[in-house]
């Protein structure tokens, strides 16, 4: 019920389709009406025969029909039928593109929403989620919602129509024969309700294998230098092997189960027909009905296995969806941990400090910071040193709320930044991380992103600035190079200066650099430091590095042990207090 809302906004469409379906059902209907005249006045030259009284129109039109010759019936039911096909046709062709076009309008706005959704969502919960579980929410689960909407949706209000249309033609007729094939309905629901409850576990393991599998594959495709670096391709393989091997049986499992609900329910039909055939069969050779019109009966009634055959189908890919459309929710109802408020004011831009007032931060039950307490002035460049995983990053991290602290506040110039909207707030801040994010896209495009009303010559003028605009003009397309799947043809120093000349062309006043040099070698660490030079003057800076020789020139240094600020000075004073700061500068330098 929940994803039919997604139906509302096409509501319109949808009435057209529904309205098409009626009347095409209708031609079902009439397709085998024909059957009467033909046989019973056409072939035998008898009369139209019916077991019970008609209305008044109807009961002139088989009056009319009786008195005509069969030559002059013959030609105008001739003349009829391509015309009833055509409509038939077109009519089919109208309620399937319109049902077809709005499955595909809510696969549009559920993958929108789901887009939406995951992009708004807190660092955090990309942590705990894997990209290609991600990945198949929107691709794979969105298609089962898809099938639902659209094929489901199509059969089980047309199908109904049939089933509503033929019923209705075997109650007239015959009503007590009628009424005992009602037997009927609960020997096929039993089996398609039994059936539906094995489908739908086998597609919440179907759909898990299935995201397990993108994981694998987003995995080793974006890792394939590893892969490689480590002979590793033959247990890749293998493990996709398994996977994939694990994901065909699950999906034999419900195929088997799906193709024998189909003939079982067909098979209870066809026995029901043989009873009608012997019960009804008399009164054809008495002649209280004509054998056209028990054609009719028995055409109207075997007409209804169809439908029903369809209805287990939706059944089928409903079961499929509700799987889907839970996994769907289960992203759209993630409540984002860090949150914007509703009218969130801007933030001004900076204009004297920032300030960490006892912050306390964990992952989980797994505490990170503790009691961390920083004021940092208008212009100073901060460096942030200290051991592998003692918190240096996420110190950073909570100040454009990537995350919020569990326990403090960080103001600037005074403003809780929890209660300013976001994109002020980041809007403020320019980032070169260790890890260079760029996208498959031209060098222009990566260098303008985040600021896409920027001239050429301010693009260039940025990449001028970051030591890249010589590399640049020597590629064969200069600007318009495309640079592929995060910079794969660019070196780790090209890639890095890419990113520099980003930040710069953002301007911003506050700057973060996560170990921005640490995977360069010496000549490329070089030009990059000469190009974050330029980056960082006249602005506030945190640097976090692990070469510490490259904080030397900082304003001040702070030393994260264990979570804490356990010294903080120049390089010369934290030299001076024989500490931790001296300890790891030492081991550096021995190195």
């Amino acid at each position: 019920m929940r994803f039919l809302r997604f139906l509302r906004p096409h509501k319109g469409t949808l009435g057209l389709a529904v309205l098409f379906m009626a009347i095409s059902s209708l031609f079902d209907w009439v397709s085998i009406a024909m059957f009467v005249p033909v046989v019973d006045k056409v072939f035998n030259n008898g009369k139209i025969v019916f077991p019970v009284g008609l209305p008044s129109g109807m009961e002139k039109l088989i009056s009319l029909i009786n008195s005509m010759s069969q030559m002059e019936l013959l030609r105008i039911i001739i003349l009829i039928m391509p015309v009833l096909f055509l409509l038939k046709g077109l009519f089919n062709f109208l309620y399937s593109y319109y049902m077809s076009d709005i499955g595909q309008l809510c696969v549009r706005d559920i993958r929108n929403r789901l887009y939406e959704k995951i992009q708004g969502l807190s660092l955090e919960y990309f942590i705990k989620k894997r990209t290609g579980e991600l990945i198949s929410r929107i691709t794979n689960d969105v298609k089962l919602v898809e099938n639902a909407l659209s094929y489901g949706t199509t059969d089980l209000v047309y199908q109904s129509f049939l089933v509503v249309v033929f019923s209705f033609t075997i109650f007239y007729i015959h009503w007590k024969l009628a009424l005992v094939s009602l037997l009927l309905l609960p020997m096929v629901a039993l089996p398609i309700i039994k059936v539906g409850k094995v489908l739908r576990k086998i597609s919440r393991r179907s759909q898990d294998k299935m995201a397990d599998i993108n994981s694998l594959l987003v995995e080793t495709i974006s890792g394939a230098r590893i892969v490689k670096a480590f002979c590793m391709e033959d247990h890749e393989i293998e493990k996709f092997r398994s996977q994939n091997q694990g994901y065909y049986k699950l999906s034999m499992k419900s195929i088997k189960r799906t193709l024998l609900l189909s003939p079982a329910t067909e098979l209870i039909g066809v026995i029901f027909g043989v009873f009608i055939l012997a019960w009804v069969g008399k009164d054809v050779i008495s002649g209280k009905i004509s054998f056209g019109v028990f054609g009719l009966f028995l055409g109207s009634l075997f007409s209804l296995i169809r439908p029903l055959k369809k209805l287990s189908q939706v059944s089928t890919l409903n079961q499929q969806a509700l799987v889907a459309s839970s996994r769907v929710y289960d992203v759209l109802d993630t409540v984002s941990t860090v949150a914007e408020g509703p009218q969130a004011p801007l933030l001004a831009v900076i204009k004297h400090k920032i300030v960490y007032e006892g912050v306390n931060f964990s992952y989980g039950s797994q505490p990170v910071l503790e009691d961390i307490n920083i004021e940092i002035k208008k212009g100073e460049v901060l460096a942030i040193v200290g051991k592998s995983g003692v918190g240096k990053s996420t110190l950073v991290d909570l100040l454009p709320r990537f995350y919020d602290p569990g326990r403090g506040r960080i103001l600037i110039d005074g403003v809780d930044i929890r209660g300013v909207s976001l994109r002020s707030l980041r809007g403020q801040m320019g980032i070169v991380t260790q890890e260079t994010i760029l996208f498959n896209d031209t060098i222009r495009e990566n260098i303008a992103y985040g600021r896409k009303d920027a001239k050429d010559a301010q693009i260039m003028e940025a990449a001028k600035k970051a030591h890249a605009h010589e590399f640049i003009e020597s590629l064969p397309d200069a600007y318009d190079t495309l640079i592929g799947d995060r910079g794969a043809k660019l070196s780790g120093g090209e890639k890095q200066r890419l990113c520099i000349a980003r930040a710069l062309l953002k301007d911003p006043p506050i700057l973060i650099l996560d170990e921005a040099t640490s995977q360069l070698d010496s000549t490329s660490e070089r030009i990059v430091q000469e190009a974050l030079d330029t980056l960082i003057a006249g602005r506030t800076v945190f640097i976090i590095a692990h070469r510490l020789s490259t904080v030397r020139s900082a304003d001040r240094i702070i030393v994260l042990d264990a979570g804490r600020i356990v010294e903080q000075g120049s390089h010369e004073e934290l030299l001076g207090q024989n500490g931790l700061y001296k300890q790891l500068y030492s081991l550096q330098e021995i190195g």
